[in-house]
């Protein structure tokens, strides 16, 4: 049975506990905005970007994308799949459901796979799934941390479609609801082929006059495409840093409300303990007092 010094340790643990998870609650909610807004300006430059590609295929009347083999390189099929996980824990199911989600996606498809993870926790995971990381990267720990991220892998991008010109690129990451919450997201970033070319019929051209270039085309498609990837890998990166927060920012609501119930318990059980060593010391000097006036 626990003592009175026992429950005001417990009392005292719960109470730190619960500091601290107030603090990171606090530090999940400030990290959320920086990241949602991130996400909101991303969606707007991602948009403009999609409209350049667009308006360069309106004016080199591009209707269909040729798929070329290269001489003396091995065309056989490779999928390379960027998942973006998180180093930290406390953040729920977070990694959980994007490991699920990666297992499932990459049996649907063929030929080889190739694993880059960034964040230590979901390539445990994945590992422990069967599936072994080629890669791994550190979860940038503020926005400024995104870009340098973006030209490693963009650089190991170059290099695997340099080896294998053939290899299809995924990017695997959580986004946020509309709502609340989030879901695992997956998009086929490279390579630039028919389906690509499809993709980019869904987006209109928001005017009725024909968009046109000035200058080279070559070098300004190029520029697009690179933009096209970088925004690509940013806006993923962005919404799965808002989503580990947002997930985190849950856990820590949870651990908050279960931290109070359990310090109300402690607090009455505290007191009742505390009431009844009170009563048992007047019962002990009353039955004293009267063993005293009896012997008189």
């Amino acid at each position: 049975m626990d003592t009175l010094e026992d429950l005001r340790k417990k009392l005292s643990g719960a109470k730190d506990i619960k500091s601290v998870v107030r603090a990171m609650k606090a530090m999940a909610a400030s990290n959320i905005t920086q990241y949602e807004a991130a996400v909101s300006s991303l969606g707007d430059y991602y948009h403009t970007v999609s409209l350049g590609i667009v308006a360069w295929l309106i004016h080199e009347k591009i209707n269909g994308v040729t798929d070329n083999k290269v001489p003396g390189r091995s065309n056989g099929k490779s999928v390379c799949a960027i998942v973006f996980g998180s180093d930290q824990g406390l953040v729920g199911r977070f990694n959980n459901v994007m490991a699920d989600f990666v297992k499932r996606s990459l049996d649907a498809l063929p030929g080889n796979k190739t694993l880059w993870v960034i964040g230590e926790r979901v390539q445990l995971l994945l590992a422990d799934a069967g599936l072994m990381a080629a890669k791994t990267f550190a979860v940038p720990n503020a926005i400024d941390a995104v870009t340098p991220l973006i030209g490693q892998i963009l650089a190991a991008i170059g290099d695997l479609t340099e080896r294998q010109p053939e290899t299809q690129f995924y990017i695997f990451h959580n986004q946020p609801k509309p709502l609340a919450g989030y879901e695992p997201a997956v998009q086929r970033l490279l390579p630039l082929d028919e389906r690509w070319r499809h993709d980019f019929d869904q987006v209109k051209w928001p005017t009725s006059k024909l968009p046109e270039l000035i200058g080279d085309p070559g070098p300004a498609l190029l520029a697009l495409i690179n933009e096209y990837l970088f925004v690509s890998l940013f806006k993923a990166c962005a919404e799965s840093l808002a989503s580990e927060n947002a997930s985190r920012l849950e856990a820590m609501q949870r651990a908050d409300k279960n931290i109070g119930n359990l310090l109300d318990s402690l607090g009455h059980k505290f007191q009742r303990l505390r009431q009844s060593s009170i009563d048992e010391e007047l019962f002990d000097v009353v039955s004293g007092f009267e063993a005293l006036n009896a012997g008189e």
